[in-house]
Order: structure tokens, then sequence, then C-alpha cells
């Protein structure tokens, strides 16, 4: 599987996040519910995640989210 690579701009900071479009579906689904913009979503995760990788951070909640 290929992983989709966006730039998003967390905390004033550019950055890219890699995952699998799947992921990136449910991300983008959970957002629009929330009433957020990816980005912001993504900003939430980060804020929250630790010492967890990004990206790993954004598989776990996209996988939260269905449970």
């Amino acid at each position: 599987m290929t992983l989709m690579k966006r730039s998003l701009n967390l905390a004033g900071h550019a950055t890219s996040l890699a995952l699998e479009p799947e992921f990136w579906a449910v991300l983008e689904t959970l957002a629009a519910a929330r009433g957020l913009r990816l980005s912001a979503l993504v900003a939430e995760i980060d804020a929250g995640r630790g010492e967890r990788p990004l990206a790993s951070a954004c598989r776990v909640a996209a996988l939260k989210s269905k449970g």
C-alpha cells in the first residue's frame, strides 16, 4: 500500500505526514463530523500524543473513532 503524504501547519510549523489513504479518509470524516478542518484535528491529536510519533497517534485516533 502506498502512503499519501500531506503538508500541514501545526503550531505555526510546517510539517508533512504520511499515512495510508484509508487512514486519511477516516480522519477527514472525523474532522467533518466535528466541524473541524483536517489540520485542526491533526493539531488536537498532536497536542495529546505524548511520546508517540504523530503518524502512529493519527492511526490510533482513526481506529478509536471507528470503535
